[in-house]
């Protein structure tokens, strides 16, 4: 019995799936287009990619090396002399002295810097020297301990009354109200502030209290422009809304109470420069300030 035919022989061997929709066109092989010899899902390979060393060992040489730095570190801010506190540098002081900044700190020399407590330093200073306002207390590396001082401005000052010893002595009052410092002389430019309730002011007294009728005159020495401040004698509180200025050249103001301060300074600023031969002015209403005499 004869075989296939060369022409079904043929047939058989041509057949290719063909892909929906290619027109009857057979699909390429995926091996169409590779490089000869070159295994397939491999691309070349980059330089650099693998260290030599299993990633586990590199992590233990990245962790011995932190851990050197770290011990370096340490001994270099505790165990070496390269870092060490030996002297206190002092700033901003005008009253105070250098060297009464430095006693009430009391800073222990010769230890690490890095151990130095600022704030227990910041503290010792506050209790022990009123005088401060603020200060600041930093590292200053590789061997200095900063304080940078701001000191208390007297804005008004009161005769100490409270013992014999102390009387012909004056107590500087800031800004805020603080008495921070007692004095044998009254420094120049500072209004002597007194308290004088009148015989119609008792319930006034009884009300605020002498504290806070003290606060109140000090919060018109507060308002006060420099140049104004520095020309006004006394200021006398008699009630909470009867406070009143002495000026040099006996001249007078009535100020009323301590609340809108700034309107008042403005007011009495111009007053004082338009109707320079007064010698009586009233800032207590300032939206209509007044002034006479000659």
């Amino acid at each position: 019995m004869a075989g296939p035919t060369t022409a079904r022989r043929g047939g058989a061997k041509s057949k290719k799936s063909v892909r929906p929709g290619s027109g009857g066109r057979a699909a390429p092989s995926r091996s169409a287009g590779r490089p000869a010899g070159k295994p397939p899902g491999r691309g070349p390979r980059r330089p650099g990619l693998r260290s030599g060393l299993p990633r586990g060992r590199r992590l233990v040489l990245w962790a011995v090396a932190a851990v050197l730095a770290g011990g370096a570190a340490g001994w270099a801010l505790y165990g070496s002399t390269w870092l060490r506190a030996t002297r206190v540098e002092v700033s901003g002081v005008r009253v105070l002295t250098p060297d009464e900044v430095r006693a009430a700190a009391d800073v222990k020399l010769g230890g690490p810097l890095v151990s130095v407590d600022t704030d227990a330093i910041e503290e010792r200073l506050r209790a022990a020297l009123p005088r401060i306002e603020s200060v600041i207390v930093e590292r200053s590396w590789p061997h200095a301990v900063g304080l940078k001082v701001v000191e208390r401005q007297p804005k008004a000052i009161v005769q100490d009354t409270s013992d014999s010893a102390k009387r012909g002595k004056f107590i500087e009052i800031d800004g805020a109200g603080v008495r921070f410092a007692t004095v044998d002389q009254a420094p120049r430019g500072v209004p002597r502030l007194t308290v004088e309730p009148s015989a119609t002011a008792e319930a006034s007294l009884r009300r605020f209290g002498p504290g806070r009728l003290e606060r109140e005159g000090v919060r018109v020495a507060e308002a006060l422009p420099a140049e104004v401040r520095a020309d006004t004698r006394a200021i006398r509180v008699r009630s909470y809304d009867s406070i009143t200025l002495e000026l040099t050249g006996d001249r007078t103001v009535v100020w009323g109470s301590g609340e809108r301060g700034e309107a008042k300074a403005r007011a009495l600023t111009a007053l004082l420069k338009a109707a320079r031969g007064a010698d009586h002015f009233d800032v207590s209403a300032p939206s209509a300030p007044a002034a006479s005499g000659s």
